[in-house]
């Protein structure tokens, strides 16, 4: 949903409100109560992620444990193996 940047052309108050595209433009003032509402053209805002753990949750590779190791059945980690990296031996 964009954000719209409106200024009451009677008492100058400026104010940003999030509506929907199909939404009819505003036009009564908060403040003033008077009917002098223009929308002003913005640039506009990039995206906005909100939420808890966006890419955390989503996208973020697991480490690798001694028991999903690949090379499990060796004593030690190959090159390829993600548990090099950690440091540990599977």
């Amino acid at each position: 949903m964009p954000t719209y940047q409106y200024e009451c052309e009677s008492c100058g108050h400026v104010f940003d409100i999030m509506q929907s595209i199909t939404e009819k433009k505003l036009q009564k003032c908060p403040k003033c109560n008077k009917n002098s509402l223009q929308r002003l053209i913005g640039t506009g805002s990039g995206i906005v992620f909100k939420g808890n753990g966006f890419y955390e949750t989503d996208y973020k590779k697991k480490k690798a444990t001694p028991e999903t190791c690949p090379a499990n059945k060796s004593k030690e980690c190959s090159n390829a193996c993600p548990m090099k990296e950690t440091g540990k031996s599977a």
